[in-house]
């Protein structure tokens, strides 16, 4: 199997980099941000909300990045010639980190209030943003709505992480680390990668299904297909030639991959087992839906005065992963299963490991609030079997790219060992 690569941090060198700081304590890694995008190459100039030099000292960046550090929109001497206008011009992208839920929120409608919001209102070069805030403040409704509204008009979300905050609570909203945002404008830039003819061919099922009841109702999950969506892109950016067979789902098609939508278990069944003999890895990553109606209704179902309850028989849908798994030698790849449980993770998946025949799982509690459906972030229970005995791995609360970062290293690690007969 030929090796795979993450996207070189080389696609960096020359860029023309716009830092935002807004005013959050994790304001502190700004400095480190900037030293990691200067050593790659970067030219860097960093703009500070008034708030943000309650934090850290624009001497501090300014002595890192080399350049002269903004924090006025008003600054008389830079706006004589326009100065906010050619800095927008200049920036070839704009990362902002930390990112507070204020500013987010500023962004989000339009308000050009201090030069940094201005200069994102200017520039029409690409725009990361790293949020950073209490966990409380991350998921509060209003948050969610506008990091959803960012997405949308075009910004890309960088994290944020999940851990130990500076006000003692513990949950998502840490900024991601300044590694991690490197990698992750070092990736925006990089050129697609082009699989080898030698690159091994990952399938992966990821979304809901959707079972028909009548013609405007179905059986459903929360499942938002974002775990999936992102083990596909992980795939490809490290050379991969991917296939994803998704089920509906709002969410763009990762770049380099291709996409095989489809609507019920039936219909995802087929392509799996059309699509797996092919493949040297399968995961299967979709919430499938376990029954279907025996016969969905021709016409919608009509309520009655005199009908309080609704019967309706239900069929078994068929075991995607497990039959993947039966296919015989020569036809069956590496198949990783995914566990959603709300208690006894481990034995729940220790079980369906091995009742499924499968290679490695990975298991999260989607109890826990913040993580599993619908959600950025997750956790999870690796669990995978050797010729020998069992092996696991405790993956703690993480965005859901560097889970699949995560998952899919380790999951082509054991492809490749078994590849050699290691």
């Amino acid at each position: 199997m030929a090796p795979l690569s993450h996207s070189p941090l080389s696609s960096l060198a020359g860029k023309r980099l716009l830092l935002g700081v807004s005013a959050g304590i994790a304001a502190y890694k700004s400095a480190l941000i900037v030293r990691l995008l200067k050593q790659a190459g970067c030219e860097v100039r960093v703009v500070m909300t008034e708030g943000a030099q309650a934090f850290i000292t624009p001497l501090t960046l300014q002595a890192l990045s080399g350049e002269p550090v903004r924090t006025s929109l008003l600054d008389p001497e830079a706006e004589a010639g326009m100065g906010h206008i050619e800095l927008a011009r200049w920036a070839d992208a704009i990362v902002i980190a930390p990112a507070t839920a204020d500013l987010i929120a500023r962004l989000v409608h339009g308000m050009a209030d201090d030069l940094l919001t201005t200069l994102c209102l200017a520039s029409e070069a690409p725009r990361l943003i790293a949020p950073a805030m209490n966990q409380a403040m991350w998921r509060h409704p209003a948050t969610q709505r506008n990091v959803k509204q960012l997405a949308t008009d075009g910004w890309q979300l960088i994290g944020p992480a999940a851990g130990d905050q500076a006000c003692g609570d513990v949950g998502p909203g840490r900024m991601s680390e300044p590694d991690e945002i490197l990698e992750a404008v070092s990736r925006h830039f990089a050129p697609p990668i082009t699989p080898s003819a030698s690159a091994p061919h990952v399938v992966i099922t990821a979304g809901p299904t959707r079972e028909a009841l009548d013609p405007v109702r179905y059986l459903s999950n929360h499942s938002s297909g974002k775990m999936g969506y992102a083990l596909a892109a992980e795939a490809a950016a490290q050379g991969a030639r991917v296939t994803l067979i998704s089920g509906p789902v709002n969410l763009p098609t990762p770049q380099g991959v291709e996409r095989l939508n489809v609507e019920t278990a039936v219909q995802m069944h087929t392509a799996a087992l059309e699509l797996a003999p092919q493949a040297a890895l399968f995961i299967g990553c979709a919430a499938v839906a376990d029954y279907r109606a025996a016969n969905a209704a021709e016409h919608k179902l009509k309520k009655t005065d005199d009908q309080d309850t609704l019967t309706l028989t239900l069929v078994k849908n068929p075991d995607i992963i497990a039959d993947v798994a039966a296919l015989p030698d020569g036809q069956r790849p590496f198949v990783v299963g995914f566990a959603a449980e709300t208690q006894d993770i481990e034995r729940y998946a220790q079980d369906k490991l091995a009742r499924k025949g499968l290679d490695m799982i990975v298991a999260n509690d989607v109890s826990q609030q913040g993580l599993g459906f619908g959600s950025d972030d997750n956790a999870a229970l690796l669990l995978w079997r050797t010729p020998t005995h069992n092996e696991q791995l405790v993956a703690p609360p993480q965005p859901k790219t560097q889970l699949a970062a995560l998952i899919i290293q380790h999951a082509l690690k054991q492809l490749s060992l078994i590849s050699s007969g290691a």
